[in-house]
């Protein structure tokens, strides 16, 4: 069974179709790239998949479930990490966590896991406020991962953060890859897709407009070896990939 199952998915907004008739499917364990312009459709899409907002037409299907039908069974399945960095900047990063293993309905000790997890052991103490926008995010992925989701959701989660940070993220993000979960990441750097994709969707104005490996891509439109992934999306979606907005 596939992890994430699309049909002909479809949203529209006052008769403009954000999202058009999108199919593709991921496979267990996979990092899938959903890459797109501002405005291409990505953030709407993961709202549909993750039952937050309902599609219009189409189906899909995540961790087994339908995101219309069975949203209640879908949320403990799903992980989700979006680019605001929604958390209780008083509290501390462990009393954030515990706060929200409350809410999970998961044991305490799943709390010096996460923490373990996103390298934020030794600072678990001090007031979120005091922390760098990658230590926060580190806590947004803890967060995420405390009810061990089958798939995570992560929506920028570099945006803003240094190289040395960033490759952090990464870095946390391939070992859950390794370790059996489902990630799909959007991203506007190519070079991060590209490092961490098996596979990637390139969606624009709501379009699918290629999907394959980051190398099979490259191969099929790229003039060299020299071509790289941020080359090949350009040339298909005719777009920036660095707006500084997301519309949709």
């Amino acid at each position: 069974m596939n992890a994430i199952e699309v049909s002909n998915l479809t949203r529209e907004y006052d008769g403009r179709r954000a999202v058009d008739g999108i199919s593709f499917s991921v496979e267990p364990g996979e990092i899938f790239g959903f890459l797109g312009p501002n405005g291409a459709g990505k953030t709407t899409t993961i709202r549909m998949l993750t039952g937050q907002l309902l599609p219009t037409s189409g189906s899909a299907k995540v961790a087994g479930y339908d995101v219309v039908t069975e949203r209640q069974q879908l949320k403990p399945r799903i992980g989700v990490v979006f680019d605001s960095q929604n958390i209780y900047e008083r509290m501390s990063a462990r009393e954030n966590l515990v706060f929200y293993a409350r809410l999970y309905r998961v044991q305490k000790t799943r709390v010096n896991e996460v923490l373990t997890q996103v390298g934020l052991t030794e600072r678990a103490g001090d007031k979120v406020q005091k922390y760098s926008n990658g230590m926060k995010q580190r806590v947004l992925i803890a967060r995420a991962l405390l009810h061990k989701p089958e798939v995570l959701f992560l929506d920028e989660p570099t945006r803003g953060l240094d190289p040395h940070i960033a490759r952090d993220i990464r870095g946390i993000v391939a070992d859950l890859a390794r370790d059996g979960m489902t990630v799909f990441l959007t991203t506007h750097y190519m070079e991060e897709a590209d490092q961490l994709s098996q596979r990637v969707a390139c969606l624009d104005r709501g379009h699918l407009v290629a999907l394959d490996t980051p190398a099979h891509l490259k191969a099929e439109y790229g003039k060299d070896e020299k071509t790289t992934l941020e080359d090949i999306f350009i040339q298909l979606t005719g777009s920036d990939l660095r707006r500084e907005s997301e519309v949709l």
